[in-house]
């Protein structure tokens, strides 16, 4: 798995980001957050996550 530099968006075999259609990946991040439901989410908020999809905490 990889994540996306832009937008920390984890994804497995795509070329591009199909959050911020990025194509600059790195398989070095730590922790993850699986946001469900953006909107009502108060990690979402607090990690400045719109949209549901599975994020990194923090990308090398």
């Amino acid at each position: 798995m990889r994540a996306c530099r832009n937008c920390r968006m984890i994804i497995n075999e795509e070329k591009v980001c199909p959050k911020c259609q990025g194509t600059d990946f790195t398989e070095k991040y730590s922790g993850e957050i699986i946001v469900l439901d953006a909107e009502r989410s108060e990690i979402a908020k607090a990690a400045v996550l719109n949209a549901p999809g599975k994020y990194a905490v923090r990308v090398k």
